[in-house]
């Protein structure tokens, strides 16, 4: 039970989330969509990092390559999909307040992703993967 309370959780945090990006891009103050190009890295962001975990085997203790390429293309998915309004903002394509409310979203989606990497990602025998 408690697996599914936070799939519940997690769900209701991305939908925060989402709302804070289509207000960004919707108020009638703001009226601009190009902040919506962020979905591409809210999909992108956890695929380096799903793709090493089926390809690493677990049992060795220390770091390897594949893991720390991944979190390192995560990494760079993550701040990009941080710097992009900002780069919006200061080349005044968006207003500054939607900025904000994008960059809240921002926060609110990727922690909800790093949530879910936590919460399902043991191998317990509530998870996701095979």
């Amino acid at each position: 039970m408690a697996g599914i309370k936070a799939l519940i959780s997690l769900s209701f945090g991305g939908a925060i989330g989402l709302m804070f990006l289509m207000l960004g891009c919707a108020l009638p103050v703001y009226d601009k969509y190009w902040p919506l190009f962020l979905l591409f890295f809210y999909i992108l962001s956890p695929i380096p990092y799903c793709i090493s975990r089926r390809v690493v085997d677990d049992t060795d203790s220390a770091s390897n390559a594949c893991k720390e390429l991944a979190i390192f293309l995560t990494t760079g998915i993550v701040i990009s999909a941080f710097g992009l309004p900002i780069v919006f903002a200061r080349a005044e394509v968006i207003a500054w307040g939607a900025c904000a409310l994008v960059l809240t979203g921002n926060v609110v989606i990727f922690g909800t992703i790093l949530g879910f990497f936590l919460v399902f990602g043991s191998n317990d025998d509530f998870s996701w993967q095979q």
